[in-house]
């Protein structure tokens, strides 16, 4: 195609759910406390762990910077969907798009980053216990958590950066409730070979690395917990990574469930309802996932809402 051909587009469509009006008051609702629920419970979570200098421990430390993903991860799309639905618009102007979606790959590649430290730092607690205190120091839990950071933003940057050199025809309509990467650079006329090359190899690398590492991590988490010969002792080893555990096998299921459910029906609504799991219910639930299962946190919890233990 001519590059003359191509119409510099200032806004694309959010087709998000559902157009039928009566269930807009409902999914309006839905929607806000699953936000409100999100925020709070993530936040309680880091006042508890600032409050508490019990728990200004490496484990801890990580869970506060989590939590507080987990608030800008939800911050990134719920807020414009909740106002697309108040207003019955769905209109979302090109340079928000592309802001959208930079902060949503920023903070979606740092949830997974975290959980890979995370792991890391419960890999060196249950087969390292005597060095634990040695290993997991202040300054590599910090770097740790920077190199996160680092990585994320200019994953995040590359991606935005290469979506803003594409042209886009006159077809706006992104079948989601957000701007997702794949969803708009497939509308764009212009060659995408380099787009979807980068977005393949981020993949692997940014995701596939990580995951590796969390599963090498657990299998060695599992064969120490395997030598210890009573029952108490393993699970009591079992319990602190539990938690953890759970987390992690819900943002990965989730993830890799809208990534075969948009390979198997592409352009589909479906995609933008799984995504939801991941994006709305697992940060949702993590807080409950953590204070539920873990003394401390309920501890913590306990003594900063001021509630008789």
């Amino acid at each position: 195609m001519e590059s003359g051909n191509y119409t510099r587009i200032s806004e694309f469509l959010l087709m998000g759910f559902s157009e039928e009006p009566a269930l807009q008051p409902f999914l309006f609702g839905l929607f806000l406390s699953m936000y409100l629920i999100t925020v709070l419970g993530n936040l309680l979570i880091i006042l508890a762990i600032i409050s508490d200098s019990h728990l200004h421990t490496p484990m801890y430390f990580f869970l506060s910077n989590l939590s507080f993903v987990d608030i800008c991860f939800t911050s990134t799309t719920v807020p414009k969907l909740l106002l697309n639905i108040k207003t019955h618009s769905k209109v979302i102007i090109y340079e928000d798009c592309v802001t959208q979606m930079h902060f949503f790959l920023f903070f979606a590649g740092l949830d997974n980053f975290l959980l890979t430290v995370m792991a890391y730092d419960r890999f060196v607690a249950i087969c390292h216990p005597l060095h634990y205190t040695v290993i997991m120091k202040p300054w590599l839990c910090g770097l740790l958590v920077l190199v996160s950071w680092i990585i994320s933003a200019l994953n995040s940057l590359l991606h935005s950066l290469m979506v803003l050199r594409l042209s886009f025809c006159m077809h706006l309509e992104i079948p989601h409730f957000f701007c997702e990467l794949r969803e708009v650079v497939h509308l764009a006329c212009s060659d995408t070979f380099s787009n979807d090359m980068v977005m393949y190899f981020s993949s692997v690398l940014l995701g596939g690395g990580p995951l590796t590492g969390i599963v090498y991590s657990y299998c060695k988490i599992v064969s120490s917990i395997r030598g210890i010969s009573s029952a108490q002792g393993k699970y009591k080893a079992f319990s602190t990574c539990a938690s953890h555990l759970s987390v992690v096998s819900l943002f990965y299921g989730t993830s890799l469930g809208v990534y075969f459910s948009s390979a198997a029906t592409p352009n589909s609504r479906l995609s933008a309802t799984a995504s939801v799991m991941y994006s709305m219910v697992t940060p949702m639930l993590n807080p409950f996932i953590y204070s539920l299962r873990n003394k401390d946190i309920k501890g913590a919890l306990k003594r900063y809402l001021g509630w008789k233990l």
